[in-house]
């Protein structure tokens, strides 16, 4: 079955079969967007085959995604995807909420979100024959690159600035990459990314340039979709189905057991490359007619770091640059390449987007701390978002809510360092540890 049959424009809708293109559109410099054939997949595949399978990583939505079988079995780039969610019940008493999860990317190999990413980029690399990959990375998306390429084999590149957190900078030497540190922004690593691709013919995986990028990030969406069919049949949300062996066998749209509650999806939001991959794998799930209803999607941003906020305050796609500065160095970004996507990601599912300050990121990782999540900055940032929006009702206590955790707090210890207070020093004496006992 060939279910990749081109791209579309995200902007002036041109379509381009797979051979004419490979990043953005020739015409107006647009993000593309993968043209999947629902029909086919339809008649290949069934939501209830997908549900009963054993993979458990990303690859289980293989019949929906636009490569080859990757290959690899068993190494990192066979394992991303397919990460937990918790219930974290302290915080949803504390904010006063009925029904809150968290989903937590920390636990994919690399440690971070960008493990999607990368793993789908690399098997469309292999695929094509790609001898060498590269990326601009803060940390994360570089470290994800390296790891998935290590696992086949694959020689990759990682352009980072030289401000990048030491820890994320390590991931990326100890996978065996070529580490190429940038004295400038990520946005000028991003440039010269693609202008060393160009001079030397790499193939350049950067989000909100590769369309490949939101083809591997949209699996979470399929992942939440799957997991909150369960989850809202559990407890008693659907009102139909609660036997989770029943919830594939239907038919018709009227039967299927997706909560008639909608879902809200908080996220932190950099490039917009994140945002604008999950709404387009629930926005596959709808034209299949898998999906009862388009889950909203809010977006979060850092004060320092806000340009799509602003966009999407000012009711514009206009993305206008902004000179970042935040801790949160992996949503640092001056010109979100992926700002356009990011903004409808909010405004087409009725959702929104929320701006946080840098302080409310670290009162947001000691929070999560408290529960058992050990969360980097931007990865924070989307608990920090709902609790500003609990703030503002934005949200009512009965509304269901996912949280998502895009990347681990040992990314970047020296920010984590700042949520805290500083652990008491000690003679070696019980009288000592009286002192300070709480």
């Amino acid at each position: 079955m060939n279910k990749f049959i081109g791209y579309r424009c995200s902007l002036c809708q041109a379509e381009y079969t797979p051979d004419e293109v490979q990043y953005n559109c020739p015409k107006d410099g647009g993000i593309l967007d993968v043209i999947l054939d629902y029909d086919a997949i339809r008649k290949s595949i069934k939501p209830d085959e997908l549900v009963k399978s054993q993979e458990p990583s990303l690859w289980r939505y293989l019949p929906l995604l636009p490569v080859t079988e990757p290959g690899g079995e068993g190494t990192t780039l066979h394992a991303a995807g397919w990460t937990p969610v918790f219930t974290p019940q302290r915080l949803a008493q504390s904010l006063g909420l009925h029904h809150l999860w968290l989903k937590d990317e920390s636990r994919n190999p690399t440690a971070s979100f960008k493990d999607r990413a990368s793993a789908v980029v690399v098997a469309r690399a292999r695929q094509i024959g790609a001898e060498v990959v590269t990326t601009a990375s803060t940390g994360n998306a570089g470290a994800a690159l390296a790891g998935m390429s290590a696992a086949v084999g694959q020689k990759a590149v990682i352009f980072a600035p030289r401000t990048a957190p030491p820890a994320k900078i390590a991931q990326l030497l100890i996978f065996g990459a070529q580490v190429i540190l940038v004295d400038g922004t990520y946005d000028q690593a991003f440039d010269l990314t693609i202008q060393a691709s160009q001079e030397f013919g790499w193939y350049c995986r950067n989000t909100g340039y590769n369309p490949f990028t939101a083809e591997g990030k949209k699996t979470a969406a399929f992942e939440i979709w799957e997991w909150y069919q369960y989850q809202a049949a559990r407890v008693g949300f659907a009102g139909r189905i609660t036997d989770y062996e029943e919830r594939g066998k239907y038919e018709t749209s009227t039967d299927r057991p997706f909560s008639a509650r909608p879902l809200s999806v908080f996220v932190s939001v950099g490039d917009g490359n994140i945002i604008s991959g999950i709404h387009k794998g629930f926005k596959d799930l709808l034209a299949l007619g898998w999906l009862d209803q388009m889950p909203r999607i809010y977006g979060i941003q850092a004060e320092g770091s806000a340009a799509v906020a602003n966009a999407y305050f000012a009711r514009s796609e206009q993305i206008i640059p902004v000179a970042a500065k935040t801790l949160a160095d992996s949503i640092s970004v001056d010109l979100p390449r992926d700002g356009v996507r990011a903004v409808r990601a909010a405004v087409q599912t009725g959702g929104s987007y929320i701006v946080v300050s840098d302080a409310e990121i670290l009162a947001a990782i000691a929070a999560l701390g408290k529960v058992g999540i050990f969360a980097e900055p931007a990865g924070a940032t989307s608990y920090a978002g709902l609790v500003k929006a609990v703030q503002q009702s934005l949200v009512s206590p009965d509304d269901a809510i996912l949280v998502l955790n895009t990347g681990s707090g040992l990314k970047d210890v020296r920010a984590a360092m700042l949520a805290v207070a500083e652990a008491p020093v000690i003679e070696p004496t019980l009288e000592a540890v009286k002192k300070v006992i709480k």
